[in-house]
């Protein structure tokens, strides 16, 4: 492939003259660069240039050729030499002048006409005639102003007059406040600045008409001296005047009424005005009457341009931008009012400044060519031509046989090398000038093709195509056009062959697609150019949108499923009626759906698709019809149908797209789609969840494993729960490749001393991306072998080196492969192979105690080779030998501390007071523990005692209490005696004064004499050594009031059972004392009574008591208010656990001893009934018949009314009214032994744990009575 000879591109455009041959270069530096060209003007200033006195003089001219084009100046017609003025200088490789005036000098020095000239060997182009002026803005004229007064309703004119400027002021009014004066149809400003009033009012009165006048070159403002206006009303005027002079009329003007409208601007009813082409046009009318007039305006010779003129000031003033010969005639402006009308014709003519028609262009031309340069202008009147060469008038320019001049053209034939120049055309009349350059270049080159190589050209099959070849060379190349390969020229159908090289195919179809070589020759040489095209699918929307009809609050969905090339991107949008959507978070597009929720009337309209690529668009619409919804029943929700018509699209070699359709929503919207696919190579029939996508999008684009053959189902989401899955979509097979990954979690570790254990997460089924999954594990011992030991496997997940050094660091890499290769360079992992024991123990062991329940122990580091492994800490094993109490001998538990790797000491905390210890210290590592030190022992000294075993109260009298204790369980050390203190407590729960005692360490009770009767006491009860007190114990007894006789027992019915759950304990209890305790102790043992507090029940369950042991239990009342009697106890219960507990079953719950019971009772019940039944018709019983048969002369007759059976009177504890008891208190037993008076003798008559008799016929709970003994 040959490229450009000298690499330079650019945009050419080659032209063909419609008479003769000639060839065109646009001004392209990069296409000019190593051709010779005469000079080009690029940049100048303006023709007319006003300049700020305040800056600087700059004044542009920027030229381009080849060679670079030196300049020079004339001023005025006359060359301007700047080497003799130091204020001038000219910019390097430039022609632009800069003039210094902020230095001192005066710009208007400087002003005059400049011309710019730029000239090479090839030729020499003007620039414009530039005049210079400096911006002015003179001072107003000082001057004063006398007030106006004016009668009401007339027309008044305030003159603003400002200094001419240069370029001239904006005129506007203001008040002294600098606010703008209020301006309407009856007050305006006129265009010469003047303001106009086509009638006063009396509010029109101020002393603050100022007229501004701002300069905008200078950007400063003048103002005139301020104006006073009177309006005054001659009516009210002379009514009052002539109440003081006796009726005589003063003003004898007649008031202002109503009149016609005359014009203040323009005068009279013709007037003229010109206009060149191309400015605005600016009419005025203004007029005075009163009422205030409308104004309007009409074309008498034609109709106003409406695109172009807008009337202003309040229809005052008819402006016409961009004027043009069809604006000129006549134009009327009438202004009326209801006492009638004036009008004002204006005569529009219209004039041009000289316009181009066609300008000059530059000429290249080959020796012997010929080319033609025009120079067509209009304007009004007719420009005048005038051409120049290089600056000269043509006329006197070097005479050339091939140059002919004919008015507006210079024709060249047989041009010769040396004939380039720069010719100027000069287009004047009275309204202006255009002035032109246009060079001749005479070359002689070889073709370049400029259009880039290798250029892809892309465009939609079925569109024509448009294959650049622009070229240049001189003469003018010829190109022509050649497919894949230079064997035949393309001609003919389906080519269409352009003047300037371009190859058009009108329908482009996917075999025009290919390589395509353009050849532009001419007889100077050769050059070529490769471009490609590419024929694209079209993009098409394969399922439009359809037509919904919708009730207001519900959702709506349009879809838009789109088809389009695989390697253009499509992106869609939507229209509503032709516009943009509205900006609501309702409406939410997608790239394939357009979802609008909560529809409202509004969103009523056509809906537009337009999906586009770089190349081309597709678009369809649909309608929506918004409906009001009907009143209908609550809705019923259900799971959303399974979607439906799935369709796989844009396949790629890891990736496809998935569209599918919704089901019903069954009134709740669908929240989310989730995708499944199932795996038909691997794991056919399971299906795994791929990715999820929002309810609002029916399409998902899904990224694929290779060597997996996908089948794709979709569920739909909504509130009440997932749809049935959809029918699977058809197999798409993606292709297999090597891993793109390695196992993960590599590492490298020992199980033992001599082994190096690599282990790693394998690769899943979609992970391997191909058959024969293997893993190549390579290892080398870090620092001392350079090459890798490796090692392929499968299907396992380990691999074991044996034959290792203890605890040397390993590479490690495990790396995945399959048939189709090799997966990535895997990470290097840094492992250490199996460690040992430790070898060594800690040296120089050393004991510190520091109080009598804290040491701390210091030790020497083990040596880091004997570590063999990494080393996790140190081990302090301690353990308490005995007591130094020679009554405590017990041997503790073997307790340890750990420490950190790093420490040489540690603290033993928890220590017992006044014990020997022993204890050694280990080093150990993951693998485990090493040597133990030598074994050390040590002291703890004495510590405070713990508190007593117990302390209590076992007797109270009048005026004394006697108190027990036991030594603590932990003395921690020798016992010195103990400190007893003691204080009273009143009612108001105040402490009286602290009384102390101490006791010796043998006592173990004491008796306190001389104490205040019926007097709580709190006691705070200690033991102490040589280091003091421990904590104390707290009991509050009460003297007792006076000694009374022997009361009935407070407790009754204590029993005992025994359980799985425990001991259950029940009693009853008749005392005042609110707080109950059961204590128990081991039958035969020594050891102090266990006490357990009883929650206001009257049974309590004695738990963790060993199996196979008997205990002593008793039940203990005590604690109460003052008016509490002392302490009682129960008799004491021998209760015995049996050795093992036999799964025995607990007659008590069996049903047929519950049955068995109710049957009993309901039989007694029974005949307790009969029996009164009998009882009250007189009847005897058989126990009637023997009290009969048996009479006692004591007993008194009774009425059947007195009798009581079975319950008592209110008052438990009074005596029934009537007694048949005897004087003795007993009751005979004779022959009777059937009768109920058995059952009723004692209220304690039980049933025991074999399920004997329980309970009370009375159904009493407080003591027994003898009066229970009389019931009967």
């Amino acid at each position: 492939m040959d490229r450009p000879r000298d690499g330079r591109l650019a945009l050419l455009l080659l032209l063909l003259g419609h008479m003769i041959t000639a060839l065109e270069v646009p001004l392209d530096p990069k296409l000019l660069e190593g051709l010779p060209q005469p000079p080009t003007i690029t940049h100048q200033s303006p023709k007319e240039y006003i300049v700020d006195p305040r800056e600087n003089i700059v004044i542009h001219c920027e030229a381009k050729g080849k060679p670079h084009p030196s300049f020079s100046w004339t001023r005025n017609g006359t060359h301007f030499d700047i080497d003799k003025d130091p204020k001038v200088t000219m910019k390097p490789h430039s022609g632009t002048l800069v003039i210094d005036v902020i230095g001192g000098e005066k710009a208007d020095a400087y002003e005059g006409v400049y011309q710019c000239t730029a000239h090479n060997q090839l030729g020499s182009a003007l620039s414009n005639h530039i005049t210079i002026r400096q911006s002015r803005s003179p001072l107003w004229s000082k001057e004063r102003f006398s007030p106006i007064v004016v009668q009401e309703g007339q027309s008044l004119v305030l003159h603003c007059r400002p200094p001419a400027g240069l370029p001239p002021p904006i005129v506007f009014w203001m008040d002294n406040n600098f606010q703008r004066l209020p301006q309407s149809r009856r007050v305006s400003q006129g265009l010469n600045g003047d303001l106009y009033f086509s009638n006063v009012l009396m509010e029109d009165s101020r002393n603050n008409y100022i007229c501004y006048a701002r300069f905008p070159h200078t950007q400063t403002i003048q103002q005139k001296q301020p104006i006073t206006v009177h309006v005054i009303d001659l009516d009210s005027l002379n009514d009052t005047m002539a109440d003081y002079f006796n009726d005589t009329d003063l003003f004898s003007d007649k008031p202002v009424g109503e009149r016609a409208p005359v014009f203040l601007v323009p005068s009279g009813s013709l007037s003229s005005q010109m206009v060149l082409r191309g400015e605005v046009l600016e009419l005025e009318c203004i007029a005075d009457g009163l009422p205030t007039p409308a104004v309007s305006w009409t074309k008498l010779s034609g109709e106003i341009p409406a695109h172009r003129a807008s009337l202003m000031n309040f229809n005052k003033t008819l402006r016409i931008s961009d004027v043009s010969e069809a604006d000129a005639g006549e134009y009327r402006c009438t202004a009326g009012n209801r006492l009638g009308s004036v009008h004002h014709t204006i005569r529009v003519s219209v004039k041009a400044a000289p316009y181009w028609i066609s300008a000059p262009r530059n000429l290249v031309l080959a020796p012997l060519e010929t080319g033609v340069i025009t120079c067509r202008a209009r304007g009004h009147p007719k420009p005048h031509i005038q051409w120049s060469m290089n600056g000269l008038p043509i006329e006197d320019a070097p005479k050339d046989p091939s140059r002919t001049v004919e008015d507006d053209s210079i024709i060249f034939s047989e041009v010769q090398t040396g004939s380039s120049a720069v010719y100027q055309c000069n287009a004047s009349n009275p309204h202006g000038y255009l002035l032109a350059n246009a060079f001749v270049n005479v070359l002689a080159e070889p073709p370049r093709v400029l259009t880039a190589p290798n250029k892809v050209y892309q465009v939609i099959e079925n569109r024509p195509a448009l294959l650049e070849c622009l070229s240049f060379g001189s003469p003018v190349p010829v190109v022509t056009w050649f497919k894949d390969s230079r064997s035949s020229m393309l001609e003919g159908d389906p080519y269409v062959f352009h003047k300037n090289g371009t190859l058009e195919i009108h329908v482009s179809q996917a075999a025009n697609g290919g390589k395509y070589t353009c050849v532009a020759r001419n007889n100077l040489g050769i050059s070529e150019n490769h471009v490609y095209l590419e024929v694209k699918e079209p993009t098409r929307i394969l399922r439009p949108p359809e037509y919904r009809v919708v009730q207001t609050n519900r959702d709506v969905l349009f879809e838009c499923k789109v088809k389009h090339d695989p390697s253009l991107i499509p992106s869609t949008s939507w229209l509503k009626d032709g516009g943009e959507l509205p900006e609501d978070d309702r409406f939410r597009p997608q790239l394939d759906s357009l979802t609008i929720t909560g529809v409202t009337e509004s969103d009523a309209g056509t809906y537009t698709c337009v999906t586009h690529t770089s190349l081309d668009q597709d678009t369809a619409s649909a309608r929506l019809t918004v409906v009001e919804a009907p009143p209908t029943l609550p809705p019923i929700y259900g799971q959303p149908d399974a979607p439906t018509d799935l369709e796989l699209t844009d396949p790629g070699a890891r990736s496809v797209q998935l569209t599918w359709t919704p089901g019903d929503e069954h009134n709740s919207a669908i929240k989310k789609f989730l995708i499944q696919y199932e795996d038909g190579l691997h794991q056919s029939g399971v299906w795994h969840n791929l990715t999820e996508v929002p309810g609002t999008k029916t399409t998902a684009h899904l990224k694929l494993s290779p060597y997996v053959h996908y089948s794709f189902r979709v569920l739909a989401l909504n509130g009440v729960g997932y749809s049935w899955p959809s029918l699977p979509s058809r197999q798409y097979r993606t292709n297999p490749a090597a891993p793109d990954e390695n196992p993960s979690e590599v590492k490298g570790h020992g199980t033992e001393h001599n082994n190096l254990v690599i282990t790693w997460k394998p690769l899943t089924g979609l992970q391997a991306n191909g058959p024969g999954l293997q893993y190549t594990v390579l290892w080398r011992q870090h620092g001392v072998e350079k090459d890798w030991t490796s090692v392929s496997v499968a299907n396992v997940s380990k691999f074991v080196v044996s034959g290792t050094p203890t605890f040397v660091p390993y590479e490690v890499m495990v790396r995945a492969q399959n048939a189709y290769g090799p997966g990535p360079e895997p990470v290097t992992v840094i492992g250490h192979s199996g460690e040992d024991f430790p070898s060594a123990a800690p040296g120089l062991v050393q004991v510190v105690v520091l109080n009598s329940t804290l040491a701390e122990v210091h030790w020497e580091h083990v040596p880091l080779r004997a570590v063999r492994g990494r080393l996790q800490g140190y081990k302090v094993h301690y353990r308490r030998e005995r007591s130094l109490h020679q009554h405590n001998s017990h041997h503790g538990e073997q307790r340890s501390e750990s420490f950190g790797p790093n420490r040489t000491r540690g603290k033993l905390p928890d220590l017992h007071p006044f014990s020997v210890y022993s204890l050694h210290v280990t080093a150990f590592n993951s693998r485990g523990e090493g040597p133990a030190s030598a074994t050390q022992r040590f002291e703890t000294p004495e510590g405070v005692p713990g508190v007593p075993s117990f302390f209590r109260v076992s007797a109270s009298d009048l005026d004394s209490l006697t108190l027990e204790w036991a030594p603590p369980h932990e003395r921690n050390g020798r016992l010195t005696g103990y400190t007893l203190r003691y204080q009273t407590v009143n009612s108001s729960h105040d402490l009286g004064l602290l009384d102390e005692m101490d006791l010796l360490s043998n006592q173990s009770s004491v008796t306190l004499h001389n104490l205040h009767h019926s007097t709580r006491y709190k006691f705070y009860f200690s033991a102490k050594t040589q280091q003091g007190s421990g904590p104390a114990l707290t009991e509050e007894a009460v003297t007792i009031l006076h000694r009374a006789p022997a009361s009935a027992p407070a407790f009754g019915n204590v029993s005992s059972s025994v359980s799985e759950d425990g001991a259950l304990i029940s009693w009853q209890y008749w005392g005042p004392e609110k707080h109950l305790y059961v204590e128990y102790i081991i039958d035969n043992s020594d050891e102090d009574w266990h006490t357990e507090k009883v929650n206001g029940s009257q049974f309590h369950v004695l738990k963790g008591l060993k199996e196979g042991l008997s205990y002593k239990v008793r039940v203990v009342a005590g604690g109460g208010r003052e008016d509490e009697r002392s302490l009682r106890r129960s008799e004491e219960l021998l209760v015995t656990l049996p050795a093992m507990v036999s799964p025995q079953v607990d007659i008590a719950t069996q049903g047929w001893f519950i049955g068995l019971m109710s049957a009993i009772a309901l039989l007694i019940l029974i005949l307790l009934i009969v029996c009164f039944i009998k009882r009250n018709k007189g009847g005897k019983y058989p126990v009637k018949e023997k009290e009969d048969a048996h009479g006692d002369p004591e007993v008194q007759p009774m009425k059947e009314d007195d009798i009581m059976f079975g319950e008592y009177s209110e008052e438990d504890r009074k005596p029934l009214r009537v007694s048949r008891t005897p004087s003795s208190g007993t009751v005979p037993r004779d022959g009777s032994e059937d009768s109920l008076v058995e059952y009723a003798d004692s209220g304690d008559t039980q049933f025991n744990e074999d399920g004997s008799f329980i309970g009370q016929y009375s159904g009493r709970s407080g003591p027994p009575s003898p009066v229970i003994n009389s019931l009967v």
